[in-house]
């Protein structure tokens, strides 16, 4: 009777606790505040794919815009999203860095201004006023289209989060690191018409826009939740393609205080954008590595093949 009874008591405990992944949430921190860029994560949350991997996730969104590598290559996060060329320049300084999925698998960073400002060429931005988003990632990335393009004799502002108001006040003439996708829709809705210089079409390689990383201690300890994340996430893509309609509605149920005229027009531009695979090409990302060393992005080579580990997620 006692063992019959150790059993039931045993069984009832698994039955109510549930998988023992969900017991300790799996940590996401983004590389901005909630937006479209995000909405696979939001839509395999709220349609159970994280449930059914057995895992509880926890959304964080950064106080700041550099912040999320740093803390995923800490291990203060389990993961974060990050962009390739960040990632890339982290491993040149020996942060020992993972990346195990995609999010957006094209470039949509932009050199932005406005329209008014008549700029043609990147050129026509020397002597300005130039802002960026990301401190250690966005400056010098506009140190490298500068470069490549003849802009000379600029100044370079930390603007972070407030990119409209810094170009709609005068404080800039343009900002490095806004999405065609995204900030084109948020100035637009202000009555504001955005003109951009697309990095791919000036001379910087294609790369991954946004990735998930995570440490490789993390890595290695996580690897089975991780995979099951990334497999969660590529399922929330696939409800993109063949449900756009419910997949955002998925979104705005996540995220209910988001501008839904803002969101909605931003994920119609954004929808081509979303990662078909999970499986990073190492050829592509070699490629933007070396464009990288020679341009000054990175001060040593950087081999990418041990950045990109099989997880079998695809």
């Amino acid at each position: 009777m006692k063992r019959i009874l150790f059993a039931l008591i045993l069984f009832t405990g698994l039955a109510w606790n549930g998988p023992l992944w969900a017991e300790t949430p799996l940590t996401l921190m983004l590389d901005w505040f909630p937006n479209v860029d995000h909405l696979p994560i939001y839509v395999a949350q709220e349609k159970g794919f994280f449930d059914e991997q057995g895992l509880a996730v926890e959304i964080l969104s950064p106080s700041d815009t550099a912040d999320a590598l740093k803390l995923a290559a800490a291990g203060k996060v389990d993961l974060a999203v990050s962009y390739e060329p960040q990632t890339v320049m982290a491993a040149a300084r020996g942060i020992d860095v993972r990346v195990v999925g995609r999010l957006i698998e094209h470039p949509l960073t932009t050199l932005l201004y406005l329209k008014s400002s008549g700029f043609t060429k990147p050129a026509d931005l020397s002597g300005k006023t130039i802002g960026y988003t990301v401190p250690g990632l966005m400056d010098v990335l506009m140190d490298a289209f500068a470069k490549v393009n003849g802009i000379e004799n600029y100044r370079l502002v930390n603007v972070g989060f407030s990119i409209v108001p810094a170009l709609s006040a005068g404080r800039v003439d343009a900002v490095m690191g806004p999405f065609k996708t995204y900030e084109t829709v948020t100035m637009a809705a202000e009555g504001l018409e955005a003109g951009f210089f697309e990095l791919e079409k000036w001379g910087i390689p294609d790369y991954d826009e946004l990735v998930f990383i995570c440490g490789a201690e993390t890595l290695s300890r996580e690897k089975k939740r991780i995979t099951a994340f990334v497999k969660a996430v590529a399922r929330g893509i696939e409800v993109i393609e063949a449900s756009p309609e419910a997949a955002l509605a998925a979104y705005f149920q996540a995220v209910p205080d988001a501008d839904r005229k803002v969101e909605t027009a931003a994920f119609r531009l954004t929808r081509p954008y979303y990662a078909k695979r999970q499986v990073c090409d190492p050829e592509r990302w070699q490629t933007f590595a070396d464009f990288a060393l020679k341009h000054g992005l990175i001060e040593r080579p950087v081999a990418v093949a041990p950045l990109l580990p099989a997880l079998d997620a695809d």
